[in-house]
């Protein structure tokens, strides 16, 4: 394990067949994040995390040119604290440690391939993997709560603003004679992890400066409650004048685009930014 050298097929090979034992080795981790991920739409975040994870390292490809691979006993250190996570998290029931440990394991698998100084190169791709834990319960909902009574009033105001009958009462809101509640319409604020994801690409996909990031970064929960109002005053609008089959295809379609939007938000805000000449 030493040596700073050029790459060669062998390290590619090498590092895939670590890659492939670290997840075949906690399969059962990888294979409850993914299945919670597509079954809990609030836990959804995990299915883009991996492709986030690999879109900000190919932005940084050209780091592997520049920086050789150079086997490191860092990985196998990293490694084995990923296998006690996982062995405390089972003993413990606690499925975050589970988690944690697995995505040790396989950010050991690949540090004992490229190395510490190339992984430092890569740290947001190895930042972004932080996306693939669930969120807990109620780390959730001490987010989530406040942001949805928000949305709930806000919601109300605007539809009030628009002449249409509304009435709210605490987080339900009365319209055309249907009780919708926050939870139903967009489950209060399902997309928060999401949109903190999509945040988290956006601000190591664009050259700027570290304190701007941090910036954009701290403004995400104003993006998410903005684009949640966005999308929550036309569904509940479909809820209370259209089919419950309807509304729901509606609910389901606009969860997606609520990402879009909020990727055009960051884009406007650091447009703003770059029209009043900020560094």
């Amino acid at each position: 394990m030493s040596g700073r050298r050029r790459w060669k097929f062998s390290d590619g090979l090498l590092l895939s067949m670590l890659v492939a034992l670290a997840i075949g080795a906690a399969w059962h981790v990888w294979a409850s994040i993914m299945t919670v991920g597509i079954e809990d739409e609030e836990q959804s975040h995990v299915l883009i995390a991996p492709l986030v994870v690999v879109w900000l390292a190919w932005l940084r490809r050209d780091r592997f040119r520049f920086v050789g691979p150079r086997w490191s006993w860092a990985g196998p250190a990293v490694a084995l604290a990923g296998i006690g996570l996982m062995w405390f998290g089972e003993r413990n029931l606690f499925e975050v440690f589970e988690q944690l440990g697995a995505i040790f394991l396989l950010v050991g698998a690949i540090l004992s391939i490229i190395g510490v100084r190339l992984a430092a190169h890569l740290y947001p791709s190895f930042g972004a993997m932080i996306f693939l834990l669930h969120v807990p319960g109620m780390f959730r909902q001490d987010i989530a709560l406040p942001l949805q009574n928000a949305s709930a009033q806000i919601t109300e105001w605007t539809l009030g603003m628009l002449q249409f009958p509304i009435e709210r009462a605490g987080n339900q809101l009365l319209i055309n004679g249907v009780e919708v509640g926050i939870a139903e319409a967009c489950n209060g604020m399902r997309m928060v992890s999401a949109l903190a994801l999509v945040s988290y690409a956006f601000v190591f996909s664009v050259p700027m400066r570290n304190w701007v990031r941090v910036l954009i970064l701290a403004a995400s929960p104003l993006v998410a409650l903005a684009v949640n109002v966005l999308r929550l005053a036309p569904t509940t609008l479909m809820y209370g004048y259209t089919e419950a089959d309807t509304a729901k295809l509606f609910h389901d379609v606009s969860g997606w685009a609520a990402l879009l939007v909020a990727l055009a938000v960051l884009w406007a805000f650091l447009a703003l930014l770059r029209w009043l000449e900020v560094p």
